[in-house]
């Protein structure tokens, strides 16, 4: 079956493409100038039923005519456009301006909520985007050797409630918590860049949560964590990372354990707890 492939940024859509190829998908991918990594065109060109389209951030009605070319009815969101991009960037073709025009706000979920549904209007269904990545999956309970302290534990006991309030409230998916308070909430800059803003403001011992919206969609903006997350994390001393079980992807799998083991930091998969509207 062809499928569609909107790739952003990161590891995330080169992990999507090599799961959807090991299904036996034929894959049309739809990449964002300045965004999706180069290197991509490289790897579908060693595979036949994988095409890459470039496009620039704005372009909707030409993604939308290339998926439609290739008969794709299915596709997936996969790696993330940079959130400040949309004050900058975009320059909005006719259908992205119609779709901006049915925007009361411009935050993540608004912005990609619009975009699946005019996909949807011309016959394009978007699908879970770790369809092929459920592997990567984060598990639940600590992940490492290391398990983390009273104090941690405290600490993270502490700041789960208010990484779920931002998140709810599609601010951003991460705080920072040292001795029990705040120390840094992110918003549009990431989650590796509040963790170095964190460290500049407290010091080495803060404690990084990482969390799902509350409705996590899973069509799209899925929290990511992967080898850079730990190296942001060892630049500045923070100690504990913890992420949520089954809705975070771990990119780089069994290695992103053993990296963290090997600089002494612990990694904790915060158990799903399931909605009624799940």
């Amino acid at each position: 079956m062809q499928l569609g492939l909107i790739a952003g940024n990161g590891r995330f859509p080169f992990l999507a493409l090599e799961g959807a190829r090991r299904l036996g998908h034929e894959v049309t991918i739809v990449a964002i100038k300045g965004e999706t990594h180069p290197g991509l065109t490289a790897v579908a060109a060693n595979s036949p039923v994988a095409q890459v389209h470039w496009v620039s951030l704005g372009q909707l009605g030409k993604c939308i005519a290339i998926l439609r070319r290739a008969g794709v009815t299915r596709a997936v969101m996969a790696g993330q456009v940079k959130h400040t991009k949309i004050f900058t960037d975009i320059r909005p073709d006719f259908t992205a301006m119609k779709m901006l025009g049915r925007l009361k706000t411009r935050n993540t979920d608004a912005v990609i909520s619009v975009v699946a549904d005019v996909l949807l209007e011309h016959g394009i269904e978007l699908e879970d985007s770790t369809a092929f990545l459920r592997p990567l999956l984060a598990g639940s309970g600590v992940l490492t050797r290391r398990r983390p302290s009273v104090e941690e534990r405290a600490d993270l006991d502490f700041g789960y409630g208010m990484a779920d309030a931002i998140a709810g409230l599609d601010i951003g998916q991460t705080v920072v918590v040292k001795d029990q308070a705040v120390v840094a909430v992110e918003a549009m800059e990431g989650t590796d860049a509040v963790i170095e803003r964190a460290g500049a403001l407290a010091g080495s011992g803060t404690s990084i949560i990482k969390v799902a919206k509350p409705s996590q969609d899973m069509r799209f903006d899925v929290p990511v964590v992967g080898l850079p997350t730990l190296v942001a994390m060892a630049k500045v001393g923070a100690s504990v990372l913890s992420i949520d079980a089954e809705r975070t992807l771990i990119l780089d799998g069994e290695q992103f354990v053993r990296e963290a083991d090997d600089c002494g930091l612990t990694v904790v998969g915060r158990a799903y707890r399931r909605c009624d509207s799940d």
